[in-house]
Formats: structure tokens, C-alpha cells, sequence
């Protein structure tokens, strides 16, 4: 890869969030890049960090010592149709935003939509992407074309895995331009300084010396079956179970989301003593949570990449995350109430607990920011605005 190597260059760099979730994962990132005296970070806010329905979880950015760049876009309609104009606003906004900036690379995390009206305004403004977790398979939502759309659009590729480089490299990418870092969430997880027991309870309200699961369900937006429903399941098995409270996360605002919040939220209001809804946990509290809970369940991509390295089991529920790398104490079912029973039973034995334990994670690499950072920081922007073909037939 060629470098850039004009001393008195400062790389200016964008960093794009729009979730509590990518933005715990960028957040590293964002942090290590700006502390370097050769590049200047600018952080965008977009979507669900500038909703107060969902936490308004921008105010995280700004805790970690950014000031962020808005760029408003609609969030609480939660049609396809609502996220199709969701989407052009957020290429409008981004591409004024982008312009104002004038950016040599644009930092990108995986296959939301609003990510491909992102990628689509820098590509148009020929600005650089950098994108992380391409590769990836998750057969039941949306989210997987959306992936493969931005891994065309980009030009400086950071994967999970190895067979993630070699699916991003199968369309088209040149090889060395393409570099398995692992996951940053598992990065996240084997370096924060956990919080206790007890500053958790106190922070968040909840007995966290009670045995407790963590429970979170996204709309798999190729699911045929209502994502409510779907979600309703998973209620009623942890009902089930009344030795375990629940601490409960908001969804996404991916269409189909309005009918999982109706559930989660009727469901925590009959249970006040037992269950503990929550908009926003914040990187640092979920990934200590992690540690002292029995499980988690749901079908986020959390679930598969990140708890693996908690050592606890996770239930992975339906087909959302289906075609996802997963460690061994990843337990897949189906979306009946039955399924997912017999998934928490399993999750709960004690040979099974014991395996987690000592699982190895697909996704782990003692490096990985380092690397991260090293690949954005030694790319040349100029040599990444034109893409060969790479053909691996030639």
C-alpha cells in the first residue's frame, strides 16, 4: 500500500456515527486516531443519536470529547418507505456536512441503510471510504445487501476474520487493500476496566447481584413473520423463568421496530420488579454487564461477535445474524416459544456455562485497534480515490 509520507500533512479524517451501537465500536477508534499529532478527527452524528425516543445518545460523543457535526434525518417513522426518505435526507445533510469538512477519508462501521446514503455521498464527492466489518453474512435482514453496497463503495477495507478478507477480495477488492484486524468490539471487551457490581446497580438501578439476563431484538427485516411476535416469543420464554430478571434494550429504528418497542416496553411495565428497560446502556455498562450475566438473548450482532469473549453463552434467536461466523457458545434457534426455552435451559447448564468459559472467539486478534489505526493512518488518500478490478481467476 502506498504511504503518505508529507511531514507537514495533517490526515483529516471523518468518523460517521448514527447508533449507540457503532458508535461504541468507533468510538476507540476516533479516540486513538486523535491523539496522534498528524491527524484531526471530526465525528458526524446522524439518526438515532439525535433522537430523544432513543436516548439523544449523541450527548455520548460529546462525553467522549468530541464535537460532533449533526446531520438530522427522520428516525421515528419506521415504514420502508419512511427510511427511503430517511435516507435522502441523510445524503443531503451528509454531503453538506462532507463538503464543509473536505475530508481525505470517510471511517464507516458495517450495513445500516443510512450508511449506504452515506457512503453513496462520499463516493459521488470522491472522498475516500474506510469501512469496517465487510465480509460479514447475515441472511435475514436487509442489512446484508446493504453490507455488500458499501464494501463496492469503499476503498480501504477492514474485516473481522480471515474468511471475511477473502469474501471481501472474492468481489473484486485488491488484496492489500483489504486487512483482517478482527473486531473491535472484541477489542473493547478485553481492554475496558469493567465496572462492579455495585456501581452498575447505582448507575443503572438494577440488582446486579440477582442472577440476569440481557435481552435485546432487532426486526429481521427479511423476516416474513412480525417482528413483534417474533419478539413476543422470547418474552414468554423468559417467563419461564422467573429466577432470571431482564435487563431489557430499545431496538434499533429499523422498520418493524415500532411493534418490538410496544412489546418490550408493555412487558417491562407489568414486571417493574424483575425487569429493567433500558434506551441506551452505553458501551462501557453493557460490555461490564456482559461480564456478570448468565446469558444474553436476542438476534443482535453483539450476541455473536463481542459476548463470546464475556464467557458467557449466548442465544442467537431466528434468521437474522444466519451466515455470521459464530463461536461455540453461540446457541442458535428458531423464533417459537419452545425453541428458545429449550435454548435458555441449555444456555443455563452447567457444562454448557462451563464450555463458554473457555470458548476461543472467531473474532478475536490482540491488535486489533492497532491495526485499525496503523492501516487508516498509512493509506494514501490520493491512491485510493481509483479501484481496479481484482479478478481471482487471473
Amino acid at each position: 500500500m502506498s504511504m503518505d509520507n508529507s511531514d507537514n500533512n495533517i490526515r483529516q479524517i471523518a468518523v460517521v456515527s448514527s447508533t449507540r451501537a457503532d458508535w461504541g465500536l468507533l468510538s476507540p477508534i476516533a479516540v486513538e486516531l486523535s491523539k496522534r499529532e498528524d491527524c484531526n478527527v471530526t465525528v458526524i452524528a446522524t439518526n438515532m443519536h439525535l433522537s430523544q425516543n432513543f436516548g439523544m445518545t449523541v450527548n455520548q460523543i460529546i462525553s467522549d470529547g468530541f464535537t460532533p457535526v449533526y446531520v438530522e434525518m427522520e428516525c421515528d417513522d419506521d415504514s420502508a418507505r419512511g427510511r427511503i426518505r430517511a435516507m435522502a435526507q441523510c445524503m443531503t445533510g451528509m454531503s453538506e456536512a462532507l463538503e464543509k469538512i473536505s475530508p481525505d477519508l470517510v471511517l464507516i462501521l458495517g450495513d445500516r441503510y443510512e450508511m449506504l446514503a452515506v457512503a453513496s455521498a462520499a463516493v459521488m464527492m470522491r472522498i475516500p471510504i474506510v469501512h469496517i466489518a465487510g465480509g460479514t453474512i447475515s441472511e435475514g435482514a436487509i442489512d446484508d445487501s446493504i453490507r455488500h453496497a458499501i464494501t463496492k463503495l469503499a476503498a480501504l477495507h477492514l474485516t473481522e476474520t480471515e474468511e471475511y478478507r477473502r469474501r471481501v477480495i472474492a468481489m473484486g477488492e485488491q488484496p492489500d487493500r483489504v486487512i483482517n484486524t478482527g473486531a473491535i468490539g472484541v477489542w473493547n471487551i478485553n481492554n475496558i476496566t469493567p465496572l462492579s457490581r455495585e456501581q452498575l446497580g447505582s448507575e443503572l438501578d438494577f440488582d446486579f447481584n440477582h442472577p440476569f439476563v440481557i435481552a435485546t431484538f432487532h426486526p429481521a427485516t427479511l423476516d416474513n413473520e412480525d417482528s413483534g411476535i417474533c419478539c413476543r416469543a422470547m418474552l414468554d420464554a423468559l417467563d419461564r423463568h422467573p429466577e432470571l430478571n431482564i435487563i431489557l434494550t430499545y431496538p434499533n429504528n429499523d422498520p418493524g421496530s415500532a411493534s418490538i418497542i410496544n412489546e418490550i416496553e408493555s412487558f417491562a411495565e407489568k414486571q417493574p420488579q424483575r425487569v429493567r428497560l433500558i434506551r441506551s446502556m452505553g458501551a462501557i455498562r453493557y460490555l461490564s454487564a456482559l461480564r456478570y450475566a448468565e446469558f444474553t438473548i436476542g438476534n443482535s450482532s453483539s450476541g455473536i461477535v463481542e459476548v463470546a469473549s464475556a464467557g458467557i453463552p449466548s442465544i442467537d434467536i431466528g434468521r437474522r445474524q444466519h451466515g455470521r461466523a459464530a463461536a461455540e457458545s453461540v446457541i442458535h434457534c428458531g423464533n417459537s416459544v419452545d425453541d428458545i426455552d429449550a435454548a435458555i435451559n441449555l444456555a443455563l447448564s452447567p457444562d454448557f456455562k462451563k464450555m463458554a468459559s473457555m470458548v476461543e472467539n472467531p473474532y478475536y486478534k490482540s491488535n486489533t485497534l492497532q491495526l485499525m489505526v496503523d492501516a487508516i493512518m498509512d493509506a494514501d488518500p490520493a491512491c485510493l480515490t481509483t479501484k481496479h478490478f481484482y479478478d481471482i481467476r487471473q
